[in-house]
């Protein structure tokens, strides 16, 4: 799926990008990495579902795990789990370029996941 990257800081509000139409993408949330509070949450994921994004990648933490991982049509990759809200500060750029774990990832980049981690192409992949 082509992927929005967004770069976000810690301590900050939830991508507010998945409350508009996610036409199969996926969000690509850069949090720097910080394990100090939950970018994305059950609520958040569960809008996500609803306006039609593949996925979400965050480079940080999410909260709400197990009710994540109950909703379906939604993959949602993260570093780790914290139980602690951002403090919703509403600095994220959208349309930017990041890197993650030495992986640059541009809007339009595809996304794809598995269990065992994330690929990130510059155009779509076929099988065969």
């Amino acid at each position: 799926m082509p992927g929005l990257a967004k770069r976000r800081l810690p301590r900050i509000k939830p991508p507010q990008a998945v409350t508009g139409p996610g036409g199969g993408r996926v969000l690509v949330v850069d949090g720097g990495g910080s394990t100090r509070c939950a970018l994305l949450g059950d609520m958040l994921a569960e809008e996500a579902r609803k306006n039609g994004w593949a996925g979400i990648i965050v480079n940080g933490c999410i909260r709400d795990s197990e009710g994540i991982g109950q909703i379906s049509q939604l993959g949602v990759k993260a570093l780790a789990t914290c139980p602690l809200k951002s403090s919703k500060r509403d600095l994220g750029l959208e349309g930017v370029t990041v890197v993650i774990g030495g992986c640059t990832i541009s809007p339009g980049d595809w996304v794809y996941a598995d269990p065992d981690g994330v690929l990130v192409a510059k155009e779509q992949l076929t099988l065969g």
